[in-house]
């Protein structure tokens, strides 16, 4: 009886699993070859904003929305957007209003969030969530790892080739090949050609020790500093 139960259940997820060639995929605005949304499915709805690349798997029971409900016109632009070859982890969720971008082979853990729009409190007096969101841009680059449980907040660009962390707090521009971690979050180490992966203190102190020794050169013949 168990293995029956187990075989019908994988039967009704093969069934349930959205695909270019499944009628749900027709939604989309894009639908790569080889893309899959995992059954079960979380919250998804404006999907003719939605763009997703090749070969890319989207884990059981992931969210990606744009605008604030089903059957609203948001105009002619796509406003979710993910690349080809990526792999969203379960119970993630991709929140869109006005443009969020991620890049080819992103990879990220469970429980991830992604927003471009976030509650204001400009008015003190009126309940914050009765006060108009507040929506920017938000953009990951390709190659990039988002740990478990990381928070991606409106107006973060995350470089190429980042790791953020798990369970970190997200906000601000961070360079390519960064290392991103905590609440909020920060630079915890940065790639330099030469030298590898430094925490930012070192690689201040490489750049000084660079800029010296090209101020004063040394001669590797007798070992004497040259002015």
């Amino acid at each position: 009886m168990g293995s029956l139960v187990h075989r019908l259940w994988e039967a009704v997820r093969k069934a349930g699993d959205v695909t270019p060639a499944s009628p749900a995929g027709y939604r989309f605005r894009r639908l790569g070859e080889g893309t899959c949304l995992s059954f079960p499915l979380g919250a998804v709805f404006g999907e003719a904003w939605i763009e997703i690349g090749d070969h890319t798997l989207i884990g059981e029971r992931v969210s990606i929305s744009t605008g604030m409900g089903p059957g609203v016109d948001l105009g002619p632009d796509s406003i979710v957007r993910i690349g080809g070859g990526c792999s969203i982890g379960r119970g993630s969720h991709i929140v869109g209003h006005q443009s969020i971008d991620i890049g080819d082979d992103v990879f990220t853990g469970p429980y991830v969030y992604i927003t471009d729009q976030n509650h204001v409190y400009d008015d003190p007096e009126a309940p914050i969530g009765r006060q108009w969101p507040r929506n920017n841009p938000v953009s990951i680059g390709s190659g990039s790892w988002l740990g478990t449980g990381a928070i991606i907040l409106p107006g973060t660009r995350i470089g190429r080739q980042c790791v953020v962390a798990g369970g970190a707090v997200v906000r601000g521009e961070f360079p390519d090949h960064s290392v991103i971690a905590g609440i909020p979050a920060k630079v915890v180490r940065h790639y330099v050609p030469g030298q590898g992966w430094l925490p930012p203190h070192l690689e201040v102190a490489g750049n000084a020790r660079n800029a010296r020794d090209a101020r004063n050169p040394v001669d590797t013949e007798t070992g004497v500093i040259s002015r």
